[in-house]
């Protein structure tokens, strides 16, 4: 597949997939586990693991945003629209399973249910329509919580509130590393976060778990020479943390940012679609902006959720355990046009990318 690549890329590509097959080890597997979704979409559309040499494994993580929502956070937001509230949110969600049905579902029974491209969006159709109760499904990683936190800040108008589901990268990580049998030998940490957190969040892996890891940016050649760093930290026994991303990563990430999400929001144990519940990885508002906490202003409640339909295996997919096509749904119930697990709903998760490839 290098021949997908520009002429000065493929040369690139070329000369670092040697080296990647030098240092390579010839007999055990060394598996590294990506946690974004932008990452997946790379390596599989331009064919980068057919590169790697044998015994290098590439895993997709829970780097899909919108996969890992729990069916309870979905079933939220489908009573309030089905109870009259305009239920705002990002193109992805519309589409996610809950437990009986998705905020399509329930636009589809005559529910208000609007797509916007941002918080900012939602605040002006609540500024234009006063009469109408809004809600804004905030669905996300920490690159987007800083938009809600942002937000928040500003004046809000009365008629808005926020469905708050975001979630911290890090946390779901140390899942991973903890996880029996999955046995990682490193990570390719997300780029698009880590613009946000920086690098620091990530010390854990290298320090404690001996768990090299690397901060790659979206381009192949991101990609590549990312798992050619951790490669090389393992070949030399000295696992560290690494920035390949450093046109957009600093190590110190988005101050600004992350003092605007600390004081709008904290972090409490969250549950994670398929995951159960990861400590410390969910964002909620502060007391003080508790108006806001659309929660408690409509008293919201639902069961547990269920998460996974029979014969779904997104739970598995999601941390890499299976590959999509070891699922026995996929491409057959489960397809891009009638998803049955979430995996197969957003651009970022790897059943929809995969799928998009066949």
């Amino acid at each position: 597949m290098i021949q997908n690549l520009r002429f000065r890329d493929a040369a690139l590509a070329k000369r670092v997939t040697e080296k990647m097959h030098k240092i390579a080890p010839k007999e055990s597997t060394v598996k590294i586990c990506h946690v974004c979704g932008t990452h997946e979409w790379t390596i599989t559309h331009f064919g980068l693991r057919s590169l790697l040499p044998a015994t290098v494994e590439v895993i997709a993580g829970p780097g899909c945003p919108v996969c890992i929502v729990p069916a309870s956070e979905i079933d939220e937001a489908v009573q309030l629209a089905l109870k009259g509230v305009v239920v705002t949110c990002f193109g992805d969600v519309l589409r996610v399973p809950g437990s009986t049905m998705s905020l399509l579902d329930a636009k589809a029974e005559g529910a208000d249910v609007r797509v916007f491209y941002s918080v900012g969006d939602a605040v002006k159709m609540a500024e234009k329509e006063p009469d109408k109760e809004f809600v804004f499904f905030a669905v996300g990683f920490e690159t987007t919580a800083s938009s809600t936190a942002v937000e928040t800040l500003n004046k809000l108008p009365e008629n808005l509130s926020f469905l708050v589901s975001h979630r911290l990268i890090p946390p779901a990580m140390k899942l991973l590393v903890e996880m029996e049998g999955l046995s990682l030998n490193g990570f390719i940490a997300p780029g698009h976060v880590s613009t946000i957190i920086g690098l620091k969040p990530y010390e854990i892996f290298p320090e404690f778990y001996g768990m090299p890891t690397v901060v790659a940016g979206f381009e192949p050649l991101d990609v590549l020479f990312g798992v050619y760093m951790i490669l090389k930290q393992l070949t030399e026994g000295k696992p560290r943390l690494e920035n390949e991303y450093v046109r957009a990563v600093c190590w110190e990430g988005n101050v600004k940012a992350q003092e605007l999400m600390k004081k709008v929001l904290e972090v409490v144990d969250g549950k994670w679609r398929g995951l159960g519940t990861i400590p410390s990885s969910k964002f909620k508002f502060r007391d003080e902006y508790a108006a806001y906490d659309a929660h408690l202003k409509y008293g919201v409640k639902v069961g547990h959720g269920v998460d996974l339909q029979p014969g779904c295996r997104c739970h598995l997919v999601i941390i890499g355990k299976i590959k999509p096509t070891e699922c026995p749904l996929f491409m057959k119930a489960c397809t891009p046009q009638k998803p049955v697990g979430a995996c197969m709903v957003s651009s970022e998760g790897t059943c929809r990318i995969w799928a998009n490839q066949h």
